[in-house]
């Protein structure tokens, strides 16, 4: 399940629910924070998910809908070490996907700026095909729209999937994003040229979301 992921950039605490993520932490671009999902944490990507992501992340079904890839750990490696800086500098936030039981990376989420105030930003997301359909995505996709709009501060989130990928434009309009337009020959892989849906939803929409999707009270 994947929606693309700008990886020609590789080369180069919490408490959640399921409908909201509560980060303990007074500043993201020093830490990231650690999310707790019921299977599986997000967290600040190490040095030690290079190995795990070249494997998860290099098979031809997800690579086929993201820009090519690293192709040795020591370009994860590197790639690892630049989000660390572009997170410093409030540019990007990367998160490891980690199930429980494992201690590295199978995949990541993703959200980098758009504009010098965070104000718009674009996400996305890789995982290993091993945990397609596990339920990974669905409740990792919210604690991340949670963590773009509450700490971050966004106020419209973007994701492009290209055409042919309907597991992933299939993903982001079960999680409430709005199919905005058609970005037409936007992404090219092993030489051909793909043409992208492009997906957006607001802080106030995604709000009015969760507000709705949460339990009545009790008196």
């Amino acid at each position: 399940m994947i929606a693309t992921v700008r990886t020609n950039q590789l080369r180069e605490t919490a408490v959640t629910t399921t409908q909201q993520t509560t980060v303990e932490t007074t500043n993201w671009k020093t830490a990231l924070p650690m999310m707790a999902g019921t299977t599986f944490t997000l967290r600040e990507l190490r040095a030690e998910d290079a190995p795990t992501l070249l494997a998860m992340l290099t098979t031809e079904e997800v690579s086929r809908f993201i820009s090519p890839p690293p192709t040795t750990v020591e370009g994860f490696e590197r790639f690892i070490k630049w989000t660390h800086r572009e997170r410093m500098a409030g540019n990007y936030a990367c998160f490891a996907i980690v199930p429980h039981g494992m201690t590295t990376a199978i995949g990541i989420f993703q959200v980098r700026s758009l504009d010098p105030t965070f104000a718009t930003a674009e996400w996305g997301f890789a995982m290993g095909s091993q945990y397609w359909g596990s339920g990974i995505f669905a409740e990792g996709a919210r604690m991340m729209l949670d963590f773009a709009f509450d700490v971050i501060g966004a106020q419209r989130l973007e994701a492009r999937a290209a055409v042919a990928n309907g597991r992933g434009n299939g993903a982001l309009r079960k999680i409430g994003a709005v199919q905005e337009g058609l970005l037409r020959r936007s992404f090219q892989r092993n030489g051909q040229h793909h043409d992208q849906v492009l997906w957006g939803i607001l802080a106030d929409d995604w709000r009015l979301q969760r507000e709705a999707q949460e339990p009545p009270a009790t008196h």
